[in-house]
């Protein structure tokens, strides 16, 4: 068999399908709990609101006139917003998170950005995933770096619900596992290897060996892991009522693989829709009650598990949106915005840091007052027992949020 010819027909070679079972030996088994990433039983669940989420109209400012001012067709009117303190409110389509707040289980940051922001979707969040300064251009990720520093690691110590990985997660030597359902990829992997291994003779199979050589060490643990997620998910129990739609299902896959035993340190979800240029009102509710209400079933499955104590969840879109109302009932591309942990375990709980001034506006924009990598430096170093300065390239002062 050719080379060529072999790598061309195998679904081997795709990234979904991975390695034989029979090579399975060569690899030295799965051992759970060795990573030092791992050691510590915490995790960290990263959710991405892409698009840009008006920070404005989710936690809402609705003693502030010039909020009404901006926004004469956009704001909420104050008797809405559901009350979190005598200034602040939010959405009311947030109904979900209210008892978190209530409960000391919900921190919000206000006016999180970043110097010299940029407004374009695809730059703002290269910056978020990487952590760079705006003018410089990096091309791994603040956990992919974390995952390069990991003396040991298998395939799933990180892990994306989806079927690419974000930049967040690209590290140089090592990076995280992107799936969007366990049983379908454990299906196709499966699938793959009855197809084109099995009905080969013995000489070819010892033939499709050798052409696998060079990929196998690298795709070794990831078969490996694939089987082990979906035993992991199926195995895990989420009891909780998720809302329908892509975020309700990946967090209901998210509490399985915990509730399961998985060891993972580290899962990142993303939620898209929210470049609300246009008709803002209703698809930003729609967006919200389902953020809401999924992250409400979420916690509730890992409080179940018992689980919640140990567990960050960290909510950022990569800017904010502009202060003012666009004339199509929707706002443009802003700057700073806020940002949520959610956790049982927080040490702040409540509203971080001061809000942004609605009148004293960088061209519009709101100015930021917390730099994003001092949260990033804050989960690197409480949760995820790493050192910050030396994944985020400088010092960053921590906040006593974790």
């Amino acid at each position: 068999m050719k080379r060529r010819d072999f790598l061309s027909s195998t679904a081997l070679a795709s990234a979904s399908l991975l390695v034989p079972g029979f090579l399975k030996a060569l690899n030295a088994p799965y051992q759970p709990g060795r990573t030092r990433l791992a050691a510590s039983g915490k995790r960290l669940v990263v959710l991405q609101l892409t698009g840009g989420n008006d920070g404005l109209n989710t936690i809402i400012p609705f003693t502030d006139d010039a909020y009404y001012r901006a926004r004469p067709q956009l704001a909420i009117p104050a008797a809405s917003v559901l009350r979190l303190s005598d200034t602040h409110g939010l959405h009311p389509a947030l109904t979900g998170l209210r008892p978190l707040f209530d409960a000391g289980q919900l921190s919000i940051v206000h006016a999180v950005g970043y110097p010299d922001p940029d407004r374009s979707h695809f730059r703002s969040m290269d910056i978020w995933h990487t952590a760079s300064a705006s003018s410089d251009y990096w091309t791994t990720g603040w956990l992919g770096r974390l995952l390069d520093a990991q003396p040991i690691g298998h395939a799933h110590q990180a892990i994306e619900l989806d079927d690419t990985l974000s930049l967040a997660l690209n590290g140089a030597r090592r990076s995280g596992f992107g799936l969007s359902d366990p049983e379908k990829l454990a299906r196709a992997t499966q699938f793959g290897l009855q197809r084109e291994l099995i009905p080969l003779a013995p000489a070819q199979v010892t033939a499709a060996m050798s052409e696998l050589d060079f990929l196998y060490r690298t795709t070794a643990d990831a078969f490996e892991s694939t089987r082990l997620l979906a035993e992991t998910a199926r195995k895990g129990k989420a009891s909780a009522t998720y809302p329908q739609g892509e975020l309700g299902r990946d967090l209901r896959t998210v509490a399985q693989l915990i509730a399961g035993g998985l060891d993972t340190p580290i899962y990142y979800v993303s939620f898209a829709g929210f470049d609300t240029h246009v008709g803002q009102p209703r698809r930003q509710e729609v967006l919200l009650r389902e953020f809401g209400d999924a992250v409400s079933a979420f916690t509730d499955d890992l409080k179940r598990a018992r689980e919640f104590d140990s567990t960050v969840i960290l909510v950022f879109s990569e800017f904010g949106r502009r202060v003012a109302e666009n004339g199509s009932r929707g706002t443009d591309h802003g700057t700073a915005g806020p940002v949520m942990l959610i956790g049982g375990a927080l040490r702040q709980p409540g509203f971080v840091g001061s809000p942004a001034s609605l009148t004293d506006l960088d061209a519009g924009d709101l100015r930021h007052r917390i730099d994003f990598r001092q949260i990033y430096a804050t989960l690197l170093a409480r949760q995820l027992s790493a050192d910050p300065d030396a994944l985020l390239g400088q010092h960053f002062e921590q906040l006593g949020l974790v």
